[in-house]
């Protein structure tokens, strides 16, 4: 019986290209006025240190923007960077550059899982902070409140087997009762090697009657699933 539901964010509840194409170049545009102008805070100072650490260099704060575009181009996992774009980003959506994405098949799915005891989690890569303020901000108004929980890299990789165990433990709820939900093979193998129920959102493209873990189109064909 499923009792909690973990959903991936890119390519499972929102759109990739809102993410490619919005999300990192807005980041990417902003980064270094954003850093200049705040490197003096202690939240920010925090994580320029944390980028230093990283590397193993003491990088000037040129040298720490220059690091963050390169990061921002390869599409790093990168804990620092998440979070310096989640502030970037909460600059955006407060100034209206834009709202988050959220596909049309989910949130009622989340609403009538909500309902119905389920409860709701977010894993993705991107921050925490990052997380809430997509949901926080989406066209159809605040969702956060139907998410009892949110986990960003700090709980683990999201191909690495541990992370799932380690929210399976936070969330107090035995790994064969939840359901991981997301568009990454890697991450779903990861997420049943713990223990948790998969499903593979397909967005794009054909199905795969024979993949690894079963596939759905979208949340409208998950729902009489976990529902019983």
């Amino acid at each position: 019986m499923i009792k909690a539901i973990v959903t991936d964010i890119e390519g499972t509840t929102t759109s990739i290209s809102f993410v490619k194409d919005v999300l990192f170049p807005y980041a990417r545009a902003h980064i270094a006025e954003f850093i200049r102008q705040n490197q003096d805070d202690s939240e920010v100072k925090a994580l320029l240190q944390n980028v230093r650490d990283t590397v193993v260099a003491q990088l000037t704060v040129d040298q720490i923007i220059s690091q963050l575009i390169i990061w921002i181009d390869e599409d790093k996992k990168i804990t620092a960077l998440k979070a310096l774009q989640g502030l970037i980003w909460e600059e955006g959506y407060c100034l209206g550059a834009f709202t988050g994405h959220i596909y049309a098949d989910v949130i009622d799915n989340l609403r009538a899982w909500k309902a119905s005891g389920i409860d709701l989690y977010v894993y993705s890569s991107g921050s925490v902070q990052a997380q809430k303020l997509l949901f926080g901000h989406t066209e159809q108004g605040d969702i956060t409140a139907l998410f009892s929980g949110y986990f960003d890299t700090h709980i683990g990789a999201k191909q690495d087997r541990a992370a799932y165990s380690n929210i399976a433990e936070q969330i107090v709820c035995s790994a064969s009762n939840i359901l991981f939900l997301s568009d990454i093979k890697g991450e779903l193998d990861a997420a049943r090697s713990a223990g948790f129920k998969t499903l593979w959102l397909v967005r794009e493209g054909e199905l795969d009657a024979d993949a690894a873990h079963r596939q759905v189109r979208d949340f409208d064909q998950i729902g009489h699933l976990v529902i019983k």
